[in-house]
């Protein structure tokens, strides 16, 4: 399997006013334990610099099956739990595959 093979993520999470922080730290919380996850090869957050509130997480997996068990897992289930609570809008996600 090739690096353009793997399934890259982009995740926009939009945080609701005066949830930005709650967000941020929810979302760091995870990131130890979801970069030990088997299939993983990145899961970095990003703060945007064009639409305050928004973190904007860039991941890269192996393949589809490591993205079903993460999706299934105790990280993320814990996070998405709180979406309700923390999300203006829902989590957006777009699916690139690499070129080169």
């Amino acid at each position: 399997m090739t690096d353009t093979d793997h399934i890259h993520l982009i995740a926009h999470l939009v945080a609701k006013p005066g949830k930005e922080q709650a967000l941020i730290d929810a979302v760091l919380a995870v990131v130890p334990a979801v970069r030990e996850e088997p299939g993983c090869i990145a899961y970095v957050p990003h703060l945007s610099r064009e639409h305050p509130g928004t973190v904007v997480m860039v991941e890269a997996w192996e393949d589809q099956a490591a993205i079903d068990a993460h999706t299934a897992g105790a990280s993320f289930t814990a996070l998405a739990a709180r979406f309700d609570e923390l999300l203006a809008e829902p989590l957006r996600l777009e699916t690139l595959r690499r070129l080169a």
